[in-house]
């Protein structure tokens, strides 16, 4: 009983000799954000470039693009997974630095072979057309992006839970809004320096309105070949550096994961089928979730699709579609802090989430009828409007979400709310390209086959906002406290 007591005694002491752990600094957020800035010129190769060259250089279907490319969306559920492993087992002596290095090294060797895999299936489908070997490609491309996407959880997962280990209640909206923030960021700067690293429009020609394989044009390919491969192989570098520069130190000097709650009181230790039971534990919670999925699934329907459109509509080169990314993204920057400071307090949460699909489906209309003046400023002013829109829309549901959230049950919610975007990410990358193709089987003009993506995202953005406005605040926190409470006790036992 007394040594039990001494030893009490001597971890009680111990614990008082620590130091106080030291908050994090304005600055160290800016040096977290580096890693969501690499994550932001990572999504640039992958939905920026490769989209484009799969669809317009290589003729490869835009259905079988939109898929192989979604499919690093579709493995989002094994997020969970990733952020129970680094609750459980530290790598290199830490919680999340480690899983947050293994993962990026990894992502960037991947999209490196991603791109090269590219070269091989264009290759096959232009000289054997639909073949066992050209499948072949297809389920390699496929399985690379699956591997992708399993990397880049098990570096986004642990680096978000990081992002709570090191942050208190005073000082973590902050930090998450500028972490956020400095993702697109990074869209913007990856979209400048990708469009530098790739041939200029001054040596692109495209000559024709179509979709033919550059592969019948070797004097074009080879070039542009050579430049694809430098770019990635210098922009997976630079965001490895990123990711080990932002969080190196950071977990030892600052992390308060051994002084704070168990492992099973952390977001991060949601089940799929907690999930599920929370996204349908009232009429509420399951209509704003609903809501979400469909105003994501219309707000990214065209991301799979816009740099071939500017393509073949435009007759943009590879380097000029990327820099679309820098308007988007800088209009998404203006939004979002525009709509925070002056939309929110004065028209409500839920009015602003309105407004900002209403502008969504405008701006959706005004990137289709900017493809009949074949106008390139045009385009370039259509996506900014479309960034605003953006930007507001979702400030508008993530400060709704916010009101629409258990306190007691905030990490679950949240966590199956960014697994059901994820999905819904995925799917409209897939849709975007599948309604493309569809297009083009009823339309001989490409502006029209493209336009029925813009439409088509318009229409559900309508469908949005009817769904928003049955969302009624009051009745949630009335009714779906009680019954989140109830599947998460259920859920225990």
């Amino acid at each position: 009983m007394a040594s039990d007591d001494f030893v009490n005694n001597s971890q009680f002491n111990d614990s008082l000799n620590k130091p106080p752990i030291p908050k994090v600094t304005l600055l160290t957020m800016f040096r977290l954000g580096l890693f969501q800035m690499g994550l932001g010129m990572m999504s640039i190769l992958t939905l920026g470039v490769l989209n484009r060259i799969m669809i317009k250089e290589l003729a490869i279907p835009a259905t079988l693009a939109s898929v192989t490319i979604a499919m690093h969306m579709f493995v989002s559920p094994s997020r969970l997974w990733f952020g129970q492993l680094s609750d459980a087992k530290p790598v290199m002596g830490y919680h999340r630095t480690g899983y947050v290095w293994i993962g990026a090294l990894l992502f960037a060797l991947a999209s490196f072979f991603a791109v090269q895999v590219t070269w091989q299936l264009g290759a096959s489908f232009y000289s054997q057309g639909w073949t066992i070997t050209t499948y072949g490609w297809v389920a390699l491309l496929g399985g690379i992006f699956a591997f992708y996407g399993l990397a880049l959880s098990s570096s986004s997962t642990p680096f978000a839970a990081l992002l709570v280990d090191v942050s208190d209640e005073d000082n973590r909206s902050k930090l998450v809004g500028i972490v956020w923030s400095m993702l697109m960021v990074g869209i913007v700067i990856g979209a400048i320096a990708s469009s530098k690293l790739l041939p200029p429009a001054a040596s692109c020609q495209e000559s024709a309105i179509g979709t033919v394989s550059l592969f019948s044009n070797p004097a074009q390919l080879v070039p542009l070949q050579a430049s694809i491969n430098r770019l990635f192989m210098i922009m997976p570098a630079v965001v490895l550096g990123l990711s080990v520069l932002s969080t190196f130190g950071i977990e030892k000097k600052y992390s308060r994961y051994s002084s704070r709650s168990t492992v099973t009181e952390r977001e991060d230790a949601i089940t799929l089928s907690a999930a599920f039971s929370i996204l349908t534990a009232s009429r509420q919670t399951g209509l704003f979730f609903t809501f979400l999925l469909v105003m994501t699934i219309s707000l990214f329907m065209q991301d799979a699709v816009m740099e071939a459109y500017g393509g073949e509509v435009f007759r943009m080169c590879v380097s000029e579609t990327t820099r679309l990314n820098a308007f988007f993204g800088m209009g998404t920057l203006v939004g979002i802090s525009a709509t925070g400071f002056l939309l929110v307090p004065r028209l409500g949460k839920l009015k602003t989430a309105k407004v900002g699909c209403m502008a969504v489906a405008m701006t959706s209309l005004i990137i289709l009828i900017a493809g009949f003046t074949a106008n390139k400023q045009f385009l370039q002013l259509a996506l900014l409007l479309f960034g605003l829109a953006s930007g507001t829309t979702t400030t508008g549901a993530l400060t709704l979400m916010l009101d629409l959230t258990a306190a007691e049950t905030a990490g679950t919610f949240i966590g199956a709310w960014g697994l059901a975007q994820a999905m819904a990410r995925g799917l409209a990358t897939a849709t975007g390209g599948v309604v493309r193709d569809i297009g083009k089987q009823l339309f001989t003009e490409p502006v029209l086959s493209y336009g029925l993506v813009f439409v088509l995202q318009a229409m559900g953005m309508l469908t949005a906002i009817w769904l928003v406005s049955r969302i009624n605040v009051k009745e949630f926190q009335m009714s779906a406290k009680a019954a989140i409470a109830s599947v998460i006790a259920n859920d225990l036992d």
